[in-house]
């Protein structure tokens, strides 16, 4: 099991940065993959960018160059900075990780799980 608690939203100018964090904690899981997804109002949930257990980054083409998603496995958290903001990255901004349960006797069967956070608000004003 996973639980993630997202922090850092806020309100900003258009062209200041914030801060995402993720704090992770995991129960009889392994993580293969973690990344923020985010939806505006009346849109559709959408990644904004994801990173492998390799170090592997994809992000949305619309944040290369100004997203950096990175992974701090000691410190149990995955940030998103967030520079150069713009008014059309408005949205609810969530945390996903992605994996596998570890077995034992109390659950044999591996599987692929998914799991989310609550969400935090980011509000980028003109």
């Amino acid at each position: 099991q996973v639980h993630l608690v997202e922090s850092g939203g806020g309100s900003v100018q258009a062209g200041g940065s914030l801060r995402l964090s993720c704090t992770v904690t995991v129960n009889r899981f392994s993580i293969n993959s973690m990344g923020w997804y985010r939806q505006a109002p009346g849109k559709q949930r959408d990644l904004v960018a994801r990173i492998t257990n390799d170090g592997i980054t994809n992000y949305q083409e619309s944040v290369k160059g100004r997203f950096t998603i990175s992974r701090d496995v000691a410190k149990n958290t995955l940030n998103l900075q967030m520079n150069s903001l713009k008014v059309e990255d408005t949205a609810v901004y969530y945390c996903n990780a992605d994996g596998f349960n570890i077995p034992s006797i109390h659950d044999n069967r591996p599987r692929q799980e998914n799991y989310w956070g609550q969400g935090t608000q980011v509000t980028v004003s003109p």
